[in-house]
């Protein structure tokens, strides 16, 4: 411990009591007599305790919060400091620092420099350190997780389909975002996902965002845990039930005649291109398009009329472009990304028979004689459906196309990007899964709409193969919209090395 006292004159005195010559005073005693008669630090603890855990690496802030803080920073100093808060009200704190312990030794010392007034107005100034000894305790919410009884709120999403194409785009939204951050389980079941969370807060911040990225409706329920009648608390379980429309992308879907009027007269039959914030449908027939929200499609539902499963593959046998196509009254507006035309399909299973089927179709800018294309043969199919059974006959197509058929085994060849994916729990998953992502891959290399949402990465691993009988015209996402995925091997050349510099 040092002392020193604070003074401007240059003529000296005698110490009171030793007699020793030293500059004036208000005291008139030197620095020794001070010290053995004056001690500024005393009531201040030398040794204090500070609460860790160490699962969740955090310390406990008084009297409830935890609060994470990095060895020798300045939350952890503030921290410290508020601990010694109460003894220092009579001493005034001019500096502090950390002193340099084992990072495992359990103890974080602290030099603190405090100034006070004693005697007849003098001003002594001490430095001492003070000695904070860790103690390990566990949070609460570590000990929920440790007790098997971790989550507060969980949020269950659900969409009834048998394909997954919305929600693997809902997990890139929710990767882009980082809501998966704040999540402490994340498992996914048969025709859904579910997540758990430690607040109802943040479970309600997901359902939020949810509600804004894809149509759908929400239900809330809680469930009482326990009471303390003392102090009048409860502790609920919260669990918000989501349900997204049962309409994906390439779903043949059926109107109902008042929706189809309220949409601008479009015909019933359409086809789903895209399920974002709202349904997109497009009118295979006209090439009207529309959008259906949420609120709108549960006022009026509709349901889809095949699967990916059920999507059989034809040969373009001949094709006539419609340039002019009015339009009656009321109608409403027409897309001008797609072209429509008249085709003669034949099934690729029936080749050696002469069953062709003529239709109306929205993919005359990509469609040729010769070329492969996927849909849905509604001469020969047996469908149940409320809106369908009512129409005109005469007014229900033959075959509904979707979309263009490419060889998917070059696509795979020379797609050189991947997604990421969330962590998550696998419970009875289905063996059709890969072909899913698969189409949900196809599905962004088409729409470019579709994917300015949703992060692609390069990938390093895979070395594209070009070649020109490999190119089927087949869509490809260009380098430019590619992103580098981080690696903190980058930065030093490899795990451990050193800086690599020019």
């Amino acid at each position: 411990v040092s002392l020193f006292l604070l003074s401007t004159d240059d003529f000296q005195v005698l110490c009171c009591t030793c007699g020793v010559p030293i500059p004036p005073n208000p005291a008139n005693m030197c620095v020794a007599c001070l010290r053995t008669q004056v001690d500024i630090s005393e009531g201040i603890p030398k040794q204090v305790t500070v609460h860790f855990c160490k699962q969740c690496e955090r310390y406990l802030q008084p009297p409830a919060s935890w609060v994470q803080c990095a060895l020798e920073s300045r939350e952890l100093l503030a921290l410290c400091l508020k601990k010694l808060k109460s003894s220092m009200t009579k001493v005034r704190l001019i500096d502090a620092g950390f002193l340099w312990t084992e990072p495992h030794s359990k103890r974080i010392k602290i030099k603190l420099t405090i100034q006070k007034e004693v005697m007849n107005g003098a001003i002594l100034q001490q430095v001492f350190v003070v000695e904070f000894v860790v103690q390990y305790q566990m949070c609460d919410d570590c000990h929920r997780v440790e007790a098997k009884d971790f989550w507060k709120a969980v949020v269950q999403v659900r969409q009834k389909t048998v394909h997954k194409k919305t929600f693997y785009y809902l997990e890139q939204l929710i990767l882009k975002h980082k809501l998966h951050q704040n999540s402490l389980n994340i498992k996914e079941i048969h025709d859904g996902i579910d997540f758990y969370y430690g607040s109802k807060q943040h479970a309600q911040k997901m359902v939020d965002f949810l509600q804004c990225t894809v149509p759908c409706r929400s239900k809330t329920s809680q469930r009482l845990i326990s009471h303390d009648i003392h102090s009048n608390t409860y502790n609920y379980k919260s669990t918000f039930s989501v349900e997204i429309v049962p309409v994906c992308k390439d779903n043949v879907v059926c109107l109902s005649p008042r929706l189809a009027q309220s949409l601008g007269n479009m015909g019933q039959v359409c086809v789903c291109v895209r399920v974002t914030s709202t349904i997109h449908l497009i009118d295979p027939s006209t090439l009207q398009v529309a959008e259906v929200d949420g609120n709108t499609y549960w006022r009026y539902p509709f349901n889809s009329l095949c699967n990916p499963r059920q999507l059989e593959e034809f040969i373009v046998m001949d094709l006539d472009i419609i340039r002019d196509q009015k339009l009656g009254a009321g109608a409403g507006v027409r897309s001008n990304k797609h072209t429509l035309a008249e085709v003669w399909v034949q099934k690729t299973s029936e080749m050696d028979t002469s069953q062709q089927y003529h239709c109306r179709t929205f993919l005359g800018h990509l469609l040729n004689i010769g070329d492969l294309v996927l849909g849905f043969d509604f001469a020969n199919s047996n469908i149940n459906d409320e809106h369908l059974n009512k129409m005109n006959p005469h007014h229900v197509p033959d075959v509904v196309l979707i979309k263009k058929s490419y060889d998917r085994s070059r696509r795979v060849k020379r797609r050189n990007w991947k997604l990421q994916e969330m962590a998550r729990d696998r419970e009875g998953m289905d063996t059709d899964d890969e072909r899913q992502y698969q189409d949900f891959l196809e599905d962004l290399e088409e729409d470019e709409a579709l994917r300015k949402n949703v992060n692609i990465y390069r990938d390093a691993s895979k070395i594209p193969v070009e070649s020109d009988t490999d190119d089927d015209g087949a869509p490809r996402i260009s380098l430019m919209e590619m992103m580098e995925e981080l690696s903190l091997a980058d930065a030093t050349g490899g795990e451990g090395a050193d800086m690599m510099t020019d």
